[in-house]
């Protein structure tokens, strides 16, 4: 929806369950390695017909839309409720589920890019949102002294990105996401 247009007039609840099956039906196929997901079998796996899913996402493009932005939102939710012992915990705490929110919207900006360009809206708008959101994490790290005051959060994020873009499981980029955040310690608290 684009600032100039009028807010939407609320949902009824079952217009709002089906949406929201719609779209947990199509985050999980979206998260099924290489799928290539028809908007018919979306609808299929959630349950409801053809209509009701152009109902609510008359394109695929707003249905991607739709799933980008509800990732955006559930990252940048989980910047205010990042927990941790120290500040710095809770920083790192928070660039965890920032990979996993980069990796795993990979498909879904990838199909959005090809359909919609670079110059979505979608994109413009969410980086900012969700560095506003990181941004108090990171204050209260440099002034804990738990992460060096020599880095920006767009560096540290760029840094997370490139690191989510290694070929590889889990298992195989931790070690890496570690040593990142070793190097985010001041110089007399890094690990040898």
């Amino acid at each position: 929806m684009s600032p100039d247009q009028p807010p939407a007039p609320p949902r009824r609840a079952d217009a709002e369950r089906n949406r929201d099956k719609i779209l947990t039906a199509a985050r999980a196929a979206f998260a099924e390695s290489g799928a290539q997901v028809s908007m018919a079998e979306i609808s299929r796996r959630a349950g409801v017909g053809m209509a009701t899913l152009y109902r609510n996402f008359p394109g695929r493009r707003e249905l991607l839309e739709a799933l980008y932005l509800g990732e955006v939102d559930a990252v940048c939710a989980a910047a205010a409720t990042a927990a941790g012992e120290t500040p710095g915990a809770a920083l790192a705490s928070w660039l965890y589920r920032f990979y996993d929110f980069f990796t795993g919207k990979h498909d879904i900006a990838a199909e959005l890019l090809a359909q919609s360009g670079s110059d979505n809206p979608v994109f413009n708008e969410s980086r900012p949102r969700v560095l506003a959101a990181a941004r108090p994490l990171l204050t209260a790290a440099q002034q804990a002294h738990e992460v060096r005051d020599d880095l920006t959060l767009e560096q540290i994020t760029d840094m997370i990105i490139a690191i989510a873009s290694i070929h590889g499981d889990r298992d195989y980029v931790e070690p890496i996401l570690r040593a990142a955040f070793d190097g985010l310690r001041p110089a007399a608290q890094a690990e040898p």
